[in-house]
């Protein structure tokens, strides 16, 4: 079992820059794939990224892709989210979750750990 806490979000303008944090417990960590989600007001939860055990492979969402890079340090038990190029349209919650598996890492209803997610606010 893992449980995870997301820090990092906040209050940015539209071009600027964020780095989330997902931290785990337990000393499994680095069996978990873990990705990146995020919910705006009066949208369904999306896929943002994902990053296999060991960090070898990674996945994102078309319109993250070059703006976001996800990465992990299993020495810490964290998985990050550094986010470039903010867009107002990138306002939401931001959850990160767990899985063992790989297969389905871009499918949110495959995970079944997560976190509490951290607020992003991208002003105009």
């Amino acid at each position: 079992q893992v449980q995870l806490v997301e820090s990092g979000g906040g209050l940015v303008s539209a071009g600027g820059s964020l780095r989330l944090s997902c931290a785990a417990s337990g000393r499994t960590f680095r069996s978990y794939v873990v990705g990146w989600f995020r919910q705006a007001p009066g949208k369904e939860r999306e896929f943002v990224a994902a990053i296999s055990w060991g960090g070898s492979s990674t996945f994102y969402a078309d319109s993250m892709k070059g703006r976001f890079t996800i990465s992990r340090d299993n020495g810490k038990n964290t998985v990050y989210l550094q986010m470039n190029s903010l867009e107002p349209e990138d306002t939401a919650v931001y959850f990160c979750a767990a899985k063992t598996t790989l297969s389905g890492a871009t499918n949110l209803y495959d995970y079944g750990y997560w976190g509490q997610g951290t607020q992003v606010t991208v002003s105009s």
